[in-house]
């Protein structure tokens, strides 16, 4: 008689994905989250779903879920405080804009947000422009605290239920975080060049203001996967500073997380070739979102060659679901993807379903889904 095949959750599957162990079939874990929203929001959800709250579609559809705090409702998993010592203020301009104003013993620093159409606070001007502004923003980050909230992840582990293992992103490393959150890119470029020693006791800094969140996840021993949101891509920098400023910070923080027993990937997006021979150096146990052609600058085939046995998560371009692209596309690319990864994969979409998809990208993904289902077995 032969032997019944092993039926397991999406949650189960999903860690098991990560452990290297026997998976009956493949797991798809596409971000739908900001699609969802933003066509619930401007009232757009397609005939079938419009009714349907955020997990009704994800159950619709088949589909595992990633993130506890992506556009979930559900509070963060990582809260960042200053001390009383920090004077923060906000001021509304008479175009909508925001103001945040922080004061320091060097200056203030003046964060400008903008509302977009689709109600995202996007930053348009960042704290910190200036070299005597590096001074300002040390001040800032030496009486700053990232701590990690177990109610939240406990909450947004209910909320996903067996739908996946709940996953959160911690803060950036101290090179991401200053490019992208901290400072214009060109600005920070500059500084670094300009002056390096204050940058890198910047950099420090803002590692230091971590250390409590890593020996709080650690210590509350339930969480099993981690996210770093990097959003790395080949425009943000150069292969030497990869090399000087984030591969030791990474090696790092996730040798930190690994030998705790807690699995991690890095969002790694946009063109990376000149990255590409870093990949399978990279001390994450997957790397999430790689994005190949026609989307990014590398093809399946590279990522392959060069990622040697780490989980690949995602891997079909998300442009693949706009109505433009035939739904034999996403067919022949999710094939190849699992032809190419598959066991060490969780399939989905790179990044997200793009909030353009109109009703037959949702078919599409519904494809995939059943796809993965004849997969078992």
């Amino acid at each position: 008689m032969a032997a019944r095949q092993e039926r397991l959750t999406k949650r189960e599957l999903n860690l098991r994905v990560f452990q290297g162990k026997a998976v009956p079939q493949v797991l798809f874990q596409p971000r739908m989250e900001p699609w969802y929203a933003w066509h619930k929001e401007f009232g757009k959800l397609p005939p079938g779903l419009q009714y349907k709250s955020l997990l009704e579609v994800y159950d619709d559809l088949d589909l595992s879920m990633r993130y506890i705090n992506y556009y979930t409702g559900v509070p963060e998993a990582v809260k960042h405080s200053y001390t009383e010592k920090v004077k923060v203020r906000y001021e509304r301009q008479p175009d909508g804009d925001v103001l945040t104003i922080t004061e320091t013993p060097h200056g203030a620093l003046v964060e400008r947000t903008r509302e977009t159409v689709d109600k995202t606070w996007r930053t348009i001007e960042f704290a910190a422009k200036t070299r005597q502004d590096l001074k300002a923003l040390r001040w800032l980050i030496e009486r700053s605290t990232y701590s990690f909230v177990p109610e939240s992840f406990e909450e947004g582990s209910r909320f996903i239920g067996d739908r996946g293992e709940p996953q959160f992103w911690v803060p950036k490393s101290p090179y991401q975080a200053l490019c992208q959150s901290w400072m214009k890119l060109h600005d920070f470029i500059y500084a670094l060049a300009d002056a390096p020693a204050e940058v890198e006791d910047l950099m420090a800094a803002i590692d230091r203001s971590y250390d409590q969140l890593y020996e709080q996840i650690i210590a509350y021993g339930k969480v099993r996967i981690l996210n770093f949101g990097e959003n790395i891509h080949d425009h943000l920098l150069s292969p030497a500073y990869f090399e000087r400023y984030l591969m030791p910070w990474y090696e790092n923080r996730a040798g930190q997380l690994r030998r705790a027993g807690i699995y991690s990937h890095m969002h790694l997006d946009g063109y990376f070739k000149t990255l590409l021979k870093y990949l399978s150096r990279m001390p994450f146990d997957g790397l999430e979102a790689l994005t190949p052609l026609p989307q990014g600058d590398v093809s399946l085939e590279q990522i392959k060659e060069h990622i040697g046995d780490k989980v690949v998560l995602d891997g079909i371009p998300a442009v693949y679901f706009l109505p433009h692209y035939p739904i034999e596309r996403v067919q022949e690319c999710a094939e190849k993807v699992v032809e190419l990864f598959h066991p060490r994969l969780v399939l989905g979409i790179s990044d997200e379903l793009p909030e353009g998809v109109d009703e037959s990208g949702v078919e599409k993904v519904r494809w995939v889904s059943e796809y993965c289902r004849r997969t078992a077995g």
